[in-house]
């Protein structure tokens, strides 16, 4: 399907980091479906490729997409440039995937937010509404000040919000909260990296269910501060790349006019994997086992190399 043409419709500020927009068809053409779960992938303007993928908040088959935005200083220029933009600017997007979708068998549904986490959570919340089905929403921050959505959130039948005001004492109760799993209750968490990380590892020690634990992490995550350039050199095309601080390998790849595989571009799906055969991989999958990674296995969409150069088997 041919990217999207979109236009910003409106634009609010939700709390001091984060923005919401409505998107709609530049030329009012009606916009591609898609279900609770899926996210949009902007395309970032500049002399890099860069693209970045926001959860969809609102119902599906609204007339417009909704999506929220926090800004990271600290990040690549993404989320500056989707802060920069007004009512009216034009926008190119490619139509909404899902990962994160919602299991039609699940008989009970557990959604934890941690911070901008909440966009995701929300959309289906608002979904399984609308549905008519159970569903329980936890939403974790520091401040009230700073929580996207919250009175939103708070309008759920069953919502509970956990505001540590930064007392490690007052995090998410995750030992509480996941103490009884069941078959047919589903959990689903979307949040930074450490948060989701400690709450998958005591559901496990729980007892819950791998085929019941689904997660993502927000747009945003994987960038960090003090990000480097480096070099890849793929080995089987005899190519060597240069990958800039705000660039992946993936991007690098496509910029190259190679045509690797890929889908998601969050590290959520595996399907960009490659070996490494020389240098250190700086990981940032949310799909790859410890095993794995210390097979080799490096996700172009996302990892990065902690140092100067990464070989791979491409």
């Amino acid at each position: 399907m041919p990217s999207l043409s979109l236009k910003v419709h409106q634009v609010e500020t939700l709390t001091p980091r984060v923005r919401r927009l409505l998107l709609v068809g530049e030329h009012a053409q009606p916009l591609p479906a898609f279900t609770a779960g899926a996210h949009l992938e902007l395309h970032v303007p500049g002399e890099r490729s860069q693209r970045r993928a926001y959860s969809l908040v609102n119902l599906p088959h609204s007339g417009h997409y909704e999506i929220a935005v926090q800004l990271e200083e600290a990040g690549t220029g993404g989320s500056r440039w989707v802060h920069s933009l007004k009512a009216g600017d034009p926008v190119i997007a490619e139509p909404p995937r899902n990962h994160f979708p919602l299991r039609d068998d699940a008989d009970h549904v557990l959604l934890i937010a941690g911070g901008i986490g909440i966009t995701p959570m929300l959309g289906m919340a608002r979904a399984l509404q609308a549905e008519g089905k159970p569903f329980t929403l936890h939403y974790a921050g520091r401040d009230a000040a700073h929580m996207a959505y919250l009175e939103e959130a708070r309008q759920c039948a069953d919502m509970h919000c956990w505001i540590s005001g930064g007392d490690p004492a007052r995090r998410f109760p995750s030992s509480e909260v996941l103490a009884n799993p069941r078959p047919g209750l589903h959990l689903y968490i979307c949040g930074p990296a450490s948060m989701l990380n400690a709450v998958l590892a005591c559901a496990r020690q729980q007892g819950w269910a791998e085929d019941h634990l689904h997660f993502e992490l927000f747009s945003g995550a994987l960038e960090e501060a003090g990000d480097q350039a480096f070099e890849v050199r793929l080995q089987a095309s005899e190519l060597t790349l240069q990958v800039a601080a705000g660039q992946t390998v993936l991007d690098a790849m496509l910029d190259a006019g190679l045509d690797p595989m890929f889908d998601c571009r969050r590290g959520d799906c595996g399907v960009c994997v490659a070996q490494v055969l020389e240098g250190d991989a700086d990981h940032r999958d949310i799909c790859l086992s410890a095993r794995d990674r210390a097979d080799g296995s490096f996700c172009t969409c996302v990892s990065r190399a902690s140092g100067p150069l990464l070989v791979l088997d491409l």
